[in-house]
């Protein structure tokens, strides 16, 4: 091969494989989907802001949830409903493009495996133009991470009250998931403990519903042993349980207003630890 091909061939090839390492890598795509798996799992709200005030910016005098008291309740529901879709969407399309950005990857890796010198120049146009497409494809799944405006199609201010307020906007926020702590979260002969964590930060006074039942053995006089729980902290110690007998536990933010998607609650199986009297028949039976 002539020097100018061979260098030409170099410099394309060091292109493509800077780009598959560093815009595209296996570590990108292996972060990104875990962090889709974790988005899927968690909890979006609809927040009410004055339209220059930014998301989480609370200086401004008129502090967004006091705006709920302007807004028609009939109208909020809807947009909620609005919300949930655009959520449920917005979740499919990161999922599509996230795909098709790792089918885009292994094409181009195969083409650099597989071609020779020759083969790969002479595709340069399509392998550019696969660098172009995924790189749009790239922008629009960092788009999409982040929770986007909700488009107003009525007003949600009555007229007669849109004099006392600025002008609004709506926006979609995301909490990560509630999960129970497997370490810390551990039964005994009658109570279990329960901890749990999320990588959101907590608000002051949030407050999560923890449900648990006993896990039946066919007895009817069983099925209404549990219960929910309201709490504000971040664990629990339920008592008088059942030795030896498995329960459920789910735990899940306390529903708000503004609670627009929530698909996903974390459980876990707890099994109580046996009685002194069945330690003791054990042994016998032994």
């Amino acid at each position: 091969l002539p020097d100018s091909t061979w260098k030409m061939y170099l410099d394309r090839r060091s292109i493509l494989l800077t780009f598959l390492h560093t815009n595209l890598s296996l570590h990108f795509l292996r972060h990104h989907h875990k962090r889709v798996e974790l988005l899927k799992k968690s909890s979006f709200y609809i927040e009410i802001l004055p339209r220059h005030l930014a998301l989480g910016d609370q200086s401004h005098p008129m502090h967004p949830i006091n705006m709920f008291q302007h807004v028609d309740p009939w109208r909020f529901q809807r947009m909620k409903t609005v919300g949930a879709t655009q959520t449920k969407i917005q979740l499919l399309l990161l999922e599509d493009l996230l795909q098709q950005l790792g089918r885009g990857r292994e094409e181009l890796l195969c083409c650099l495996k597989t071609c020779d010198v020759l083969t790969f120049l002479s595709r340069w146009d399509w392998i550019q133009q696969r660098l172009s497409d995924l790189s749009k494809m790239l922008d629009s799944f960092l788009g999409a991470l982040v929770p986007g405006k909700l488009h107003l199609k009525h007003r949600l201010v009555p007229d007669a009250r849109a004099a006392q307020i600025p002008r609004i906007r709506l926006v979609l926020s995301t909490k990560m998931p509630v999960m129970f702590d497997r370490n810390e979260s551990v039964a005994s002969e009658d109570r279990a403990t329960l901890r749990w964590l999320s990588a959101s930060k907590q608000e002051q006074s949030e407050q999560y519903e923890l449900s648990f039942r006993l896990l039946e053995l066919g007895l009817q006089k069983e099925r209404g042993h549990g219960g929910t729980l309201t709490i504000t902290s971040n664990g629990c110690e339920i008592q008088n349980l059942q030795p030896g007998r498995e329960y459920h536990f789910t735990i899940r933010r306390a529903e708000t207003y503004t609670l627009v998607y929530e698909p996903w609650h974390d459980s876990i199986t707890l099994k109580t630890g046996p009685s002194p009297d069945q330690d003791t028949g054990s042994s016998l039976c032994e």
